[in-house]
C-alpha cells in the first residue's frame, strides 16, 4: 500500500497481523528447533498465507505442513517444494490433483487406512517415483490416526507390500494436551504421546522399513518442552500468531501477533457494548476447560480478562462495566481470538501492520482451498 495509514482507519471488523510480533514468533521457534537439533516443518494451517511461509522458510523451516490438498497446490504456485499434507486424503480425484502436484514438488501425504492405500497404487501405478506417505498414529486425541500397534503392523506390512507407495515416516498430533488441568499435566501427556509415536517408529524400522521423519506438534506442549527423544521434526502452525487459549496456557498475552478490528455500534442498557464482529468476523469456537480455556469468543487486547459472551452472526456482545467505562459508539477494539487458525480463514485478506502502520494487504490465497 502506497497511502500508509493508521490501522484504526480500517473499515471493520478487518484482520491486522502485528509483522514485528509473527516474525520474532518464527525466529523463536526455529532457534528452539535448532537448539534442540530437530527439524521444524511448520503448519501453514493457521496463516494459510505464502508470504508468512515463505518468511518461515527463510528463517530456517525444512518444510510446511499443509492440512488440505488445496494448501499444498497454493504453496507450489508460489514457489515452495517442500510439503507435507498432514491430512488423509480420500478420492481419485484428489489423487490425480496430488499426482499432478509431485511433479512440481516434493509432496508427501499423511494415511492410516488401506482404503487409501489402494486408491494411491491406482493413481501413481504410473509414476516412475513411488508416492511417498507418513502414517498417522493416535495418541490420545481421539481423531483420526491408525490405534492400535497391530493395526500399525498391518498397515506397514500392506505399505511394504505396494508397488507404488514407499513408507517414510510416522506422524501424531498430541491435540489432547490442549485440555490438560496443568502445564504439568500438559507436559506428561506429551511425554507419553510422544513415546508412543517413537515406539511405533521403531517398529516400522523393525519391519523393514526405512523410514526418517517421526514428526509430532502440538504448540502448548512444545513450548512447555525442551526434551524429544526419538522425535525428529516439529510440526506446529499457531506460534506463529497465537491466541486466548495459547497464551493462557502460556500465561502470556504478549505474543498474540493477530487480531481482529471491531468497532463499537451500540451500548444499549447496562453494561453492554455490542461490536461489530461476529461469528462471520471471529469463530464461534471455545474451550470450556484446560490450559487453553478460552472463557468466551476472544478477548480485548490490552485487557485480555474482558472476554466477548455471545456471538451473534454480526454483533458480539461484551459485558463489562470496566470496557463500559472505557469506550463510546464508534470506538475501535482490537479482539484476540479464542482460536486463530479458523479465524484467518474467515478473511480474504489481512492487513500487514507495525508501530502503528498498516504496510500492506496480505492475501489469505488459501482461503477456499479446502478441498
Amino acid at each position: 500500500m502506497t497511502d500508509l495509514r493508521s490501522p484504526y482507519d480500517l473499515p471493520t471488523p478487518c484482520l491486522l497481523i502485528d509483522r514485528d510480533l509473527a516474525l520474532a514468533n518464527i525466529r523463536m521457534m526455529q532457534q528452539k528447533a535448532d537448539a534442540l537439533g530437530l527439524r521444524l516443518r511448520p503448519h501453514i494451517k493457521t496463516h494459510r498465507m505464502p508470504w508468512f511461509a515463505k518468511r518461515q522458510l527463510e528463517a530456517g523451516a525444512c518444510g510446511l505442513a499443509c492440512a488440505k490438498l488445496g494448501e499444498a497446490e497454493v504453496m507450489a504456485d508460489n514457489g515452495m517444494t517442500d510439503l507435507f499434507i498432514a491430512n488423509e486424503l480420500i478420492g481419485l480425484d484428489k489423487y490425480e490433483r496430488l499426482r499432478a502436484l509431485t511433479h512440481r514438488a516434493h509432496v508427501r501425504v499423511g494415511i492410516d487406512n488401506e482404503y487409501q492405500l489402494r486408491q494411491m497404487e491406482q493413481v501413481f501405478a504410473g509414476e516412475e517415483k513411488p508416492l511417498e506417505v507418513l502414517i498417522e498414529y493416535e495418541v490420545g486425541e481421539m481423531r483420526s490416526g491408525v490405534a492400535s500397534e497391530e493395526r500399525l503392523i498391518e498397515l506397514v506390512r500392506a505399505i511394504s507390500d505396494a508397488k507404488h507407495v514407499v513408507l517414510k515416516g510416522v506422524f501424531s498430533h498430541e491435540g489432547h494436551t490442549y485440555r490438560a488441568e496443568t502445564a504439568a499435566d500438559c507436559v506428561r501427556q506429551a511425554e507419553e504421546a510422544h513415546r508412543k509415536t517413537a515406539r511405533a517408529a521403531d517398529i516400522m524400522r523393525e519391519l523393514g522399513a526405512e523410514i526418517d521423519t517421526v514428526s509430532i506438534g502440538a504448540t502448548p506442549s512444545v513450548m512447555q518442552m525442551d526434551a524429544f527423544p526419538g522425535i525428529t521434526e516439529l510440526r506446529i502452525g499457531t506460534y506463529i500468531f497465537f491466541d486466548v487459549g495459547q497464551s493462557r496456557a502460556m500465561g502470556d498475552f504478549s505474543r498474540c501477533a493477530a487480531t481482529v478490528l471491531a468497532s463499537v455500534i451500540s451500548q444499549p442498557e447496562g453494561d453492554r457494548t455490542v461490536l461489530d464482529a461476529g461469528a462471520k468476523a471471529l469463530v464461534s469456537q471455545n474451550r470450556p476447560t484446560g490450559i487453553c480455556s478460552t472463557k468466551g469468543f476472544g478477548a480485548v487486547k490490552g485487557a485480555e480478562h474482558i472476554n466477548i459472551e455471545t456471538l451473534y452472526d454480526e454483533h458480539a456482545v461484551l459485558n463489562s462495566h470496566e470496557l463500559l467505562t472505557r469506550t463510546r459508539v464508534g470506538d475501535k477494539l482490537e479482539i484476540i481470538p479464542s482460536h486463530i487458525c479458523p479465524t484467518v480463514n474467515l478473511y480474504d485478506e489481512a492487513y500487514l501492520v507495525s508501530q502503528g502502520e498498516v504496510l500492506q494487504k496480505l492475501p489469505i490465497a488459501c482461503r477456499g482451498r479446502s478441498v
